[in-house]
C-alpha cells in the first residue's frame, strides 16, 4: 500500500511541476520556474505547533530572508491542543496541501496519502548546506528500512547539540528558595517540604491572591508534559513519550506499568489531598494554567520552560523576576538519577515539501539557504548592527538588546524574528562554532549567564553554581540512546489496529490518572491497579509488542546493528 502511495505521490509531483513529463525523478523534472533564483515567490506553509509571535515575515529577520531568497511564506500554525491532527486529517482526505509542511507526529498519515515528495535527489542536486550539516546522520533522515525515502528534513532537533543549561525539572520560584535559605532540593520529599513550608508562611501573595503551591495542565496532550512525563523523569527514565524502552532489549512498555511510577503518582495523590496541588489542575484549560503562572501566585510547576515561557516572560515584563523560576533535578528518592542530559543522538520532527508545491527546487533551495552558515546566524542572532555587534572578531549582544530579550521577550521576538524560524532549516546545536570561531547559537555559558536576571544570579550563587545544569547529572554518565527520541518516531498508518488501541489507552490514561491523583488516599491503589488492567484489556500488550518492533527497526536502520 505504501509503495503504491509513494508512486502516486511521485507522479502527482511531476504532473504539477511539468505536465508534459512522465512519472520520473522529482529533482530532474521540477526545474525552477524562473531563471532568476531570487525572484519573488510565495510558499504556503502549515506548522503543527503554535507560533504566537509569528508576524507574517514582517519582522526584521523575515524581511531579510525575503530579500536574500525572494521567498515569502503564507504561513498557518496550529493553535489547538491537538498538534495539527485535525487539520492534517482534512488535508489527507481532500488532497489539499500547502507547499511546505511541518506535520509533527503526522508524517506517516501524509506519506500514506501520497502527499510528500521524496527529497533525496533534491538534496543531492540542490542542497549543499543540508548535505554538509546532516553528513553522517543521513541514515536518520530515511523513513524506514522498507522505504528509505527522505520525506522531511529534521529541523526541531539540532546537530551536535550540547546543552549548557537546564530547562526542565521541578521549576520553583526564586522567592521561595531565597526565603527558605536555598535548601537542598533533590527528592520529592525535599520538594514537597519546600512547597509546604513556604505556602504555610505565605498563603496569599502581597496583593491578596491565594498562593498556589503546584499547578498542572492536563488539557489534551499537555497532560503528557506536566502530569505524566515528570513521573518518568523522576524515576530515572529518559522521557520517551508514553513508553519506557529497555536499553538492553529495546522492549517497550507503557511507562505507567513501572512500579516506581506508581509511587510517583501516589505522591501526587498525597500532595493533592494535602492541598498542595491546585484543585483545578484537571479541569483548567492551558491558557488558564498560564494565566495563573503569569499572575505570580504559582510557586512551582512541573513543566519544561517551553511549556510556560510566555507566562514567565509576562512576569519579567511586569518586573516580577523573583516570581520566575529555577530548575531542580527532583527524583522519587536518592536511588534515581535524572537523564535530562542523556545524549539521544540526532533526532527531531521536520519540514517537508508536498506534491502540491509548484516549484520544489526553489523550495529546497530556500530551506538550504536557511541552513547555510549565513542563514543560521541570521535566524539565531538577528542582523548585525541591530541585534548584535562584532568586537575583535567576537559576536556580542549589546546590553540594551539583552535587556529587551530578558524583560520583553515576546515583543522582541515578534519585532526581530529571532527564534521564529528554527523549523525552516537544519541547524547546528548549542556549543558548535562557525567558520569565524563564534557560536552558531546564543546559548553558550557566557551568554546564558548574561541573560539571567539579578535575582536568578542571586539564586544560583546561593547554590554555589553558575548555571542550572550544574545541579543535574552529566550526560556522559549515560549511554547514547540508539533509537533517539522515540516520541519523534513516525507511526505507520497501515499498522493494523495499533492506532485504534493507542487511542483507547490514551483515553483510559487521561481519565484514570486524573481520577487516581484526585481520589482519597485509600482509593488510590485500587484505581491505579484497575487502570493497568483496563489498559491491558484494551490491547496494550499487543500494542507494546508492535512498538518494540518499530524501535528495533529504527535501531537497525540508524546503527546497522543486528537486533533480535
Amino acid at each position: 500500500m505504501r509503495a503504491v502511495s509513494k508512486m502516486l505521490g511521485a507522479c502527482l509531483v511531476t504532473s504539477v511541476v511539468l505536465v508534459s513529463a512522465g512519472c520520473g525523478n522529482a529533482a530532474e523534472n521540477s526545474e525552477s520556474n524562473t531563471s532568476d533564483p531570487n525572484s519573488p515567490i510565495t510558499f504556503t506553509f502549515f506548522g503543527a505547533d503554535a507560533s504566537p509571535n509569528w508576524n507574517n515575515m514582517q519582522d526584521a529577520i523575515g524581511k531579510k530572508i525575503t530579500e536574500e531568497t525572494g521567498v515569502t511564506l503564507n504561513a498557518e500554525f496550529d493553535i489547538s491542543s491537538g498538534g495539527g491532527n485535525d487539520r492534517i486529517s482534512l488535508m489527507a482526505a481532500s488532497g489539499d496541501y500547502p507547499d511546505l509542511i511541518f506535520p509533527k507526529g503526522n508524517l506517516s498519515r501524509l506519506v500514506d496519502a501520497g502527499a510528500m515528495i521524496d527529497l533525496t535527489d533534491l538534496i543531492e542536486e540542490h542542497a549543499p548546506n543540508l548535505k554538509k550539516i546532516y553528513g553522517e546522520q543521513f541514515n536518520r533522515l530515511k523513513y524506514s528500512n522498507e522505504d528509505p525515502s527522505i520525506y522531511w528534513i529534521p529541523t526541531n532537533g539540532a546537530i551536535d547539540q550540547e546543552s549548557f543549561d537546564a530547562t526542565n525539572g521541578a521549576a520553583i520560584q526564586h522567592r521561595v528558595v531565597k526565603e527558605l535559605g536555598y535548601p537542598e532540593i533533590k527528592t520529592l520529599e525535599d520538594y514537597e517540604n519546600v512547597l509546604r513550608e513556604y505556602y504555610k508562611n505565605n498563603p496569599t501573595t502581597d496583593d491578596g491572591q491565594p498562593t498556589i503551591p503546584l499547578t498542572l495542565s492536563a488539557d489534551g496532550w499537555r497532560r503528557m508534559i506536566t502530569v505524566t512525563d515528570p513521573a518518568v523523569m523522576a524515576t530515572g527514565g529518559p522521557g520517551d513519550g508514553e513508553y519506557f524502552i529497555n536499553p538492553d532489549t529495546y522492549e517497550a512498555v507503557l511507562h505507567y506499568k513501572r512500579p516506581e511510577e506508581k509511587e510517583y503518582f501516589r505522591w501526587l495523590n498525597k500532595m493533592y489531598n494535602e492541598g498542595l496541588v491546585d484543585k483545578d489542575s484537571f479541569v483548567q484549560k492551558d491558557d488558564q494554567y498560564k494565566s495563573k503562572i503569569a499572575s505570580g501566585r504559582v510557586l512551582s510547576v512541573l513543566d519544561p520552560l517551553w511549556g510556560f515561557s510566555d507566562a514567565e516572560n509576562a512576569l519579567k515584563s511586569a518586573g516580577k523576576d523573583d516570581m520566575t523560576y529555577g530548575f531542580y533535578p527532583v527524583t522519587l528518592n536518592n536511588s534515581f538519577q535524572r537523564k535530562d542530559f542523556q545524549n539521544m543522538g540526532f533526532d527531531g520532527y521536520g519540514i517537508g515539501i508536498t506534491v502540491n508545491a509548484e516549484d520544489p527546487v526553489r523550495a529546497i533551495k530556500f530551506l538550504d539557504w536557511l541552513s547555510s552558515e549565513e542563514g543560521q546566524v541570521l535566524r539565531n542572532w538577528g542582523i548585525e548592527g541591530e541585534h548584535y555587534v562584532v568586537e575583535d572578531g567576537v559576536r556580542k549582544i549589546p546590553a540594551d538588546i539583552q535587556e529587551r530579550k530578558n524583560k520583553d521577550n515576546s515583543t522582541f521576538s515578534k519585532e526581530t524574528g529571532i527564534n521564529l524560524y528554527t523549523i525552516f532549516g537544519a541547524h547546528y546545536g548549542d556549543g558548535v562554532k562557525d567558520s569565524t570561531d563564534n557560536y552558531y547559537t546564543t546559548n553558550y555559558p557566557e551568554q546564558i549567564q548574561e541573560g539571567y536576571s539579578d535575582i536568578e544570579k542571586e539564586t544560583l550563587k546561593g547554590y554555589g553554581i553558575t548555571t542550572w545544569k550544574e545541579l543535574f547529572p552529566n550526560g556522559d554518565e549515560f549511554p547514547v540512546r540508539e533509537w533517539g527520541a522515540a516520541y519523534n518516531m513516525p507511526i505507520p498508518t497501515d499498522s493494523g489496529d495499533y492506532n485504534v488501541v493507542y487511542q483507547k489507552t490514551q483515553d483510559i490514561i487521561q481519565k484514570r490518572i486524573a481520577e487516581a491523583i484526585t481520589s482519597s488516599p485509600s482509593a488510590f491503589e485500587g484505581i491505579y491497579d484497575n487502570m493497568i488492567s483496563e489498559l491491558d484489556k484494551a490491547g496494550a500488550v499487543g500494542m507494546e509488542q508492535q512498538y518494540s518492533e518499530w524501535i528495533k527497526d529504527r535501531v537497525r536502520l540508524w546503527t546497522g546493528k543486528e537486533v533480535n
